[in-house]
């Protein structure tokens, strides 16, 4: 039979076309794409399954296993998970700021809103502005921007400096909404979509390109437009942002308009919404991946194979790559001789002295002639093997009979740096283990270095002793650093600066600069301002220097000048000066006598000269004309700053030449990228910290932010450092979590690959009792000498029985854990009992910077701080603690005393992720107190080996209750005279008791706690003494010091509602808020007593209308 298709020319020229036309290479697709989500991709399910993902079947998902085709496909994958996976935050945050808003239809028919949001405001006026042509070869506009205008006049004061605060690159969505008429009914809302729900039409993001007040002066500029000392606070309530729209998504929307007659979208905006800054770096990393996409990007050959996961594991280890460091300069890494004997056991040392004789009173520094063959030089066993052997650098230990190999250990004077105390090199103080040497010399050479750091053992150290002997081997090399947080990076930092790196060298870019403790300034302009004010200083010296040799003071003009007189004049008289000393080795006093600056130098603290040792006095004189050089070779760095007047040049130069450390967070390198490829910036190094921490692709970035030079990669060293045994990258949609391992770091995939690592393996963190609940999770993990002999360490936690303990928290007036909204999870007992015991240790004098309170969940972090805020604010002799937080936020943090809270009394949640435990265990230095369901927890079989080293011990608090001071001289292990605390009610009755002694004994209680007694009257203490002593009739307008849960108990207004309600507004703070609640008549202070709160019921129902 004919097929009639075949007699249609139409149809068979539209089947030819179709086969033989040019198809879309997935390139192009990309390329096409908008980068921003909008409401199509957002609410569809097959794209963004929602959370509620269990791990079984499959879903038309991307994965990142261990191995990738090609770097093409590595990006592809991750191009794909990434977009969804911040499509699906995007659209959580949606949906958490929307209904805050109470949209309605007014009477004209228009939308309007009767409640407020903090992440989201109405938008007043909206006009694009620029629609400019498009690039050749494309048909999307090459930009478009457009104005938007709106009020912050109902804000407080808190939230109006978050809006106050966006800034250039921060991402922004438009939404459109129009809800329906008349509300939806039962059975309506049961079945309509989320955006039918919210009224919600149309989504679009953009980007800020500035922000103007009222008076149309420029906000948050960091460009240097505005300098420092000239900028103003913003006037005004309204704010114009200007933005740039998505260019592709533009297109499409126009082309929509044109050809089907659609809305246009762009006229219909009623609301702006942010983003939490930490969230919101979704758009610079999807640019960044896509730019990579259609670079020929090159991942150095070393690397290549490794990365893609193909070929020899250990191919990229130092030992297997060509251009080693043969003789490596320790400077300050060991402290002694018998320092290097330790660390080097395999061997029989030789320590010879720079001629080549042998030196038998060896001193530091030294320089060591590494072999390639280093015995141990691989410090680790590949991942999937147990090492039993007491220490990793022992390893590969050679037959006892063998006679031991040689080492050559060359010991050096080194020169005389100076006659001024600032010419003293800053010294190293910290004695590092074998392992840690190993990862030195690892990281110090060129290849990959992977260096897994437990909790407390000295990661930090380890880095920046890297960097520093890196510095003074190879110092025309350039390391780059890149940490997760803000933290760690500012950490690193302070470290760094403690070691004989010059501060002109290093140079801090992003925001966190600002938290740095110290008086320097590491930002761009902090660097380009100190290089100005040394140059002043630099040549003030120099024309000291020209009057002390009765020369014209003009020479002191400029940084020019200054080098010709350096040629001149200085130089000059030093060669003299020197073919005139080996004339005259014979009389002690000639270089005492002719030295040629001897005036310059009559300043020294110490005579420079003593003219009677014709060698030591050289010496001196070596190190003054060393002083000198550096002095010139300094204003000679200062040159360019002199010549560029701009301040972005100056800032740029910086950046691209003078610096020679550069940090910066991996969302700052993937933000800054497109600059960074720009200016030309390069480097030689990279050394990433908390590298399992960081997602894949996040630290893929950070290895490509220079452009390649003639087909090859400049990168020479990277060095990994973290801990796949804690918390992966955070992911929120499970599915993509657990289906496409969206959470694996490169880290982590580098461990499973088998690619040798060397594993830290001394803690100097905890005390070692302590380190027990977690050092199991490690393959060989002890104490540093530090832990067991501090005294600090052997010392009991005063009114404590023991130094860590588990504590057994029944239900609570009937209830255990409740979750008003999933995930929300809150246990009222645990979060008084937890208050009550942070109180008592107050009472006792414990310092509250001391004391961090831990907890598994955001809801239990809100409802503790609720508890404080009405227990402890009122009195400033309690206070807040140093944080309240979850665990996952203060991994990679510390304190003396944890107080954890497992919130969970149904099932295990979360927690059963060991890496979990891991951190939780391991944040404590001296006291770890655990509140949780002991029934609950005993049988989580993943917990075991932790959870039977807690109940050892008995499970209800232990206290000593003869110690009323915070310092005893009890030893650790021994408990005392114990006193079992039987619950809570107890608790708050110890604590109540110790509210009255401390107000009725004042004048002992400053004495010892270190505060001012607080001047109580006489209601209050008549309150108290009826609280200590069991009449317990609460009186209402004072603050409630126990029993207090009973406020969140009520049927009215229980405290599940009104947390869930305050939970999107401090998501993310650790730091207890001055007003925690949503809204400020949350919590009013009672005019009559400054000590008294109340509690306004009606608040709660405000709430509701707020985030």
């Amino acid at each position: 039979m004919d097929d009639p298709w075949s007699k249609r020319v139409d149809f068979l020229v539209e089947v030819m076309v179709s086969f033989f036309e040019k198809q879309q290479s997935q390139k192009e697709a990309i390329n096409a794409l908008p980068l921003y989500p909008n409401e199509q991709i957002m609410w569809d399910e097959s794209l963004v399954p929602s959370i509620n993902y269990t791990g079984e079947g499959c879903l038309a998902l991307p994965k990142l296993n261990l191995q990738f085709l090609t770097l093409h496909d590595y990006l592809l994958r991750n191009f794909n998970l990434f977009r969804l996976e911040s499509t699906y935050e995007i659209r959580e945050d949606i949906q958490e700021a929307v209904p805050h808003l109470l949209a309605y239809i007014n009477n004209e028919g228009e939308t309007a809103f009767r409640g407020w949001s903090r992440m989201a405001v109405p938008i007043r006026q909206f006009k694009i502005t620029e629609v400019k042509q498009p690039n050749i070869g494309e048909v999307k506009p090459s930009f478009v921007t457009a104005e938007v205008t709106f009020s912050i006049s109902s804000y407080r004061a808190q939230i109006r400096s978050e809006w106050n605060g966006l800034k250039e690159h921060d991402v922004l969505f438009l939404l459109c909404i129009r809800p329906s008429f008349v509300p939806l009914s039962a059975d309506e809302a049961a079945k309509a979509t989320v955006p039918q729900k919210l009224g919600l039409q149309y989504v679009r993001g953009c980007e800020i390109i500035e922000m103007r007040d009222e008076e149309g002066t420029l906000m948050n500029d960091f460009t240097g437009k505005i300098k420092r000392d000239e900028w103003k606070p913003p006037k005004g309530e309204m704010r114009t942002v200007t933005v740039a729209l998505d260019t592709a998504q533009y297109h499409m929307d126009v082309t929509d308009i044109a050809e089907k007659g659609a809305e246009d979208v762009y006229s219909t905006f009623h609301v702006l919404m942010r983003r939490k800054p930490k969230e919101n770096n979704f758009k610079a990393i999807l640019e960044s991946i896509r730019d990579l996409m259609n670079e020929s990007c090159i991942v150095p050959d070393w690397l290549h194979d490794i990365f893609l996961g193909y070929g020899n594991p250990s191919a990229a280890q130092w030992t297997n790559m060509p251009d080693l460091l043969d003789t490596v300069d320790f400077k300050d890494t060991f402290l002694d001789a018998d320092h290097v004997r330790e660390c080097f056991s395999d061997y029989q040392l030789c320590f010879t002295n720079s001629d080549g004789t042998e030196n038998l009173q060896p001193m530091p520094p030294f320089r060591i002639k590494l072999p390639r063959n280093l015995k141990g030089s691989t410090h680790a066993l590949p991942g999937n093997e147990k090492s039993t052997i007491p220490s990793i650098i022992n390893a590969n230990m050679v037959d006892a009979i063998s006679e031991r190999e040689q080492l050559l250990v060359e010991t050096y004077v080194p020169p005389d740096p100076g006659p001024y105390p600032q010419d003293q090199p800053k010294q190293n103080s910290v004695r590092f283990t074998p392992t840690q040497i190993g990862a030195i010399i690892s990281g110090i050479q060129p290849g990959l270095t992977m260096v897994v750091g437990p909790p407390g053992t000295g990661k930090t150290d380890t880095a920046v002793q890297i960097l520093n002997v890196l510095y003074h081997n190879c110092p025309s090399q350039r390391t780059l650093i890149i940490t997760h947080s803000n933290q760690a990076l500012n950490d690193l930092f302070e470290k760094i600066m403690q070691r004989d790196v010059p501060a002109r060298y290093l140079l801090r870019l992003g925001q966190g600069e600002q938290e740095l403790a110290t008086d320097l300034d590491f930002s761009r302009q902090g660097r380009v301002n100190a290089m100005l004010v040394r140059r002043l200083e630099l040549l003030s010296e120099v024309e000291r220097l020209a009057r002390s040799l009765q020369l014209p003071e003009d020479v002191g003009y400029t940084c020019e000048t200054a080098g010709y007189f350096w040629l001149l004049h200085v130089y000059s008289r030093w060669e003299q000066f020197l073919a005139a000393c080996a004339e005259n080795q014979d009389k002690t006093t000639f270089v005492q006598d002719r030295f040629p600056f001897k005036e310059f130098f009559s300043n020294t603290p110490q005579p420079v000269f003593t003219g009677k040792s014709f060698e030591k006095d050289m010496r001196a004189a070596k190190g003054c004309f060393r002083h000198l050089k550096r002095m010139f070779q300094e204003l000679e760095e200062c040159r360019a700053f002199e010549l560029l007047k701009s301040t972005i040049d100056r800032s740029n130069y910086l950046m691209t030449k003078q610096a020679k450390i550069v940090a910066m967070t991996c969302t700052h390198a993937a933000l800054k990228r497109k600059d960074f490829l720009q200016l030309g910036f390069k480097y030689d190094n990279l050394l990433m910290e908390e590298s399992a921490q960081i997602l894949e692709i996040e630290t893929f970035i950070p290895m490509l932010l220079q452009r390649q030079e003639d087909g090859y990669a400049r990168l020479k060293r990277c060095i990994l450092i973290g801990d796949h045994h804690q918390l992966p990258p955070v992911v929120k949609n499970m599915a993509f979590q657990k289906y496409s391992h969206m959470d694996q770091s490169l880290f982590t995939r580098f461990v499973r690959l088998g690619i040798p690592y060397i594993e830290l393996n001394a803690q100097g963190r905890a005390r070692p009792s302590m380190a027990r609940l977690y050092n199991w999770r490690y393959r060989d993990l002890g104490d540093l000498p530090y832990v067991k002999e501090e005294a600090i360490f052997h010392r009991a936690n005063a009114g404590f029985s023991y130094e860590y303990q588990l504590v057994d928290v029944p239900d609570y007036h009937g209830r255990g854990e409740t979750a008003p909204s999933p995930w929300f999870y809150q246990n009222v007992g645990e979060a008084e009992y937890i208050v009550s015991v942070y109180m008592y240790m107050r009472l006792l004098g414990y310092p509250a910077s001391k004391i961090s309170i831990l907890t598994t969940y955001n809801g239990q972090k809100l409802l503790i701080r609720d508890v404080i805020a009405r227990r402890c604010l009122p009195y400033d002799f309690i206070g807040s603690p140093n944080k309240v937080t979850t665990v996952d936020k203060f991994q990679g943090q510390q304190n003396d005393f944890i107080l954890l809270s497992l919130v969970r009394t149904r099932f295990v949640g979360h927690l059963r992720d060991v890496r979990r435990l891991v951190v939780a265990m391991s944040r404590a230095r001296l006291g770890l107190y655990i509140f949780c369901r002991r029934s609950l927890f005993e049988q989580c079989y993943e917990l075991q080996p932790t959870f039977q080293l807690l109940l050892q011990r008995p499970d209800l608090l232990a206290l000593n209750m003869n110690e009323v001071i915070p310092f005893t001289d009890r030893h650790v292990e021994d408990t005392g005279s114990i006193h079992v605390v039987s619950g809570l009610e107890e608790m708050e009755s110890i604590v109540n008791y110790k509210m009255y002694q401390a107000h009725m004994m004042g004048d002992q209680f400053s004495a010892y706690s270190g505060q001012v007694a607080p001047s109580i009257g006489a209601p209050e203490q008549k309150r108290l003494h009826n609280l200590a002593f069991g009449n317990n009739s609460m009186d209402t307008s004072a603050p409630a010091l126990a029993n207090g849960a009973h406020e969140y108990m009520k049927p009215d207004a229980g405290s599940d509602e009104v947390s869930n309600m305050e939970a999107p507004a401090n998501q993310n703070e650790d730091i207890l808020p001055e007003s925690h609640s949503t809204d400020e008549a949350d919590m009013v202070v009672s005019t009559d007593d400054k000590n008294a709160m109340v509690l306004e019921s009606s608040s709660n129902n405000d709430t509701k209308t707020g985030e």
